[in-house]
């Protein structure tokens, strides 16, 4: 089995002491981790014929994992600026999302897939969309390892004329589609069990996939309590706010991943404890148009959160080091504090706290032996991220996608050195921009006129 010695570099390991070596080395044999520690000491484990590569001066982290991507909408980025939530699913998203074929969401989800890679991603959760052939095939690509589901509805006001499907024919499909990708790219992609919004869920729908789920121990994916007028609806439509409806519903577990979930109160909060529901917290799209959840009092209430970038026409970045920033920000100021939210906590809710999510943790999460050889390499030698006082806040507050200089998954190189090692970047935008702007003439989506433009 071959063997890559990955030596004299900063390690931090988010294992459960929290290990952090200034002088460390990682031993990958295959996809595996075989030895992590000081230098000196996993050197002498290696091979003779093992390659071996110095990073002194650099930095590595567990692979990044991002809980909740839109991969289908990629090519929608700045379609929804500066307009309600409503207004941007009603008029932007759907319309964009509704005209996609199998094949836009294939160059979507690459494009997707190399701006995850880039900024040190190795696991993503797909929050939902139509085409998980497409979603797929492109995973199989990148290299990266995912769980796609698809965003199933079966009711709501508005919904675009080829989402108009019944109850029974949403399940068959989420079904189809767990039964197509589950456990492909050598156990690289996982299904899981979409619900877009209670919106556009009914009970039956609800109930039936947390059904589902449960028999086939996986995960639920919901968008939970983004707006204040989804509470307001579902009391009047079902008799309950959203989260306390879903716990009516019976289907609050630890397999539910909750996304969003801005407007709860300190009882609903106690509800996701008690249940063991996971959260997927998304700071950008929250301070953009959602509001300022709670996530402080859920962290203190015992609750799983991990964070997310929603997809691009949400904040227009899908960079979760981007997220870990604004997540300290946005925390700092909601409680009135600058120790709010500190950087070893954030740093778990995109590694450890975020393959606990994902129930992924026994693989992924952390640098340990016998884990999954996801990683990535960081080279803080660049004006914005140096000096390194504090080396675990610079993680968080200073760096940036530049710093990125390689990303292993299941010890392969998707980027080296900058350079990506599983797709081609400029094919791959070449298509993006042609799929792009057929997509929008085809969704015959209008954007305002900001400023007098001549052609």
């Amino acid at each position: 089995m071959p063997q890559t010695l990955l030596h004299n570099a900063g390690v931090l390991t988010m294992d459960g002491p929290g290990r952090l070596f200034l002088n460390g080395a990682v031993l990958i044999e295959g996809k595996i981790i075989k030895a992590v520690g000081k230098s000196t000491e996993v050197a002498a484990l290696a091979a003779p014929e093992a390659e071996k590569i110095d990073l002194r001066g650099k930095w590595i982290l567990p692979g990044l994992i991002n809980t909740h991507v839109h991969t289908s909408q990629q090519l929608g980025r700045g379609l929804g600026d500066d307009v309600d939530l409503l207004t941007w699913l009603h008029q932007r998203i759907w319309p964009y999302e509704s005209t996609l074929t199998e094949e836009d969401s294939y160059v979507s989800s690459l494009l997707t897939g190399i701006e995850l890679i880039r900024s040190g991603v190795t696991t993503f959760c797909e929050a939902g969309g139509q085409h998980v052939n497409g979603m797929g095939r492109a995973v199989t690509e990148l290299g990266l390892k995912a769980i796609l589901c698809r965003s199933t509805m079966d009711m709501g006001e508005g919904l675009p004329r080829p989402w108009q499907i019944d109850t029974d024919e949403s399940l068959r499909r989420n079904v189809e589609d767990f039964d197509t990708w589950h456990g492909q790219a050598g156990g690289r992609i996982r299904a899981c069990f979409g619900l877009r919004t209670i919106f556009n869920n009914s009970d039956e729908l609800i109930v039936r996939t947390s059904q589902l789920a449960r028999e086939r121990g996986t995960l639920v994916n919901m968008h939970v309590a983004e707006i204040p007028f989804e509470n307001e609806f579902a009391a009047q439509r079902r008799g309950l706010h959203t989260v306390s409806h879903l716990a009516a519903l019976g289907v609050l577990g630890p397999e539910f991943l909750a996304v969003h979930c801005v407007w709860l109160s300190e009882e609903e909060i106690a509800l996701f404890a008690q249940h063991g529901v996971k959260v997927s917290h998304n700071p950008a799209a929250a301070m953009r148009v959602l509001g300022l959840p709670k996530i402080v009092e859920m962290q203190a209430a015992g609750v799983c959160v991990s964070i997310g970038t929603d997809g691009a026409p949400s904040s227009n970045r899908v960079t979760i080091i981007d997220e870990m920033w604004v997540t300290a920000l946005l925390h700092k100021l909601r409680m009135g504090s600058p120790e709010a939210m500190p950087a070893e906590r954030i740093l778990g809710m995109v590694t450890r706290e975020a393959a606990k999510c994902l129930h992924w943790d026994a693989e992924i999460g952390s640098i340990e032996v016998g884990k999954r050889a996801d990683l990535a390499i960081i080279n803080p030698a660049t004006a914005t991220m140096l000096p390194m006082h504090d080396p675990v806040a610079n993680f968080v507050n200073a760096m940036r996608e530049h710093n990125v200089e390689s990303v292993i998954a299941d010890g392969r190189w998707l980027m080296r050195d900058r350079r990506l090692l599983t797709v081609d970047e400029p094919d791959v935008i070449a298509a993006s921009l042609v799929a792009a702007d057929a997509i929008r003439a085809r969704a015959g989506i209008k954007l305002p006129q900001r400023f007098p433009t001549i052609a």
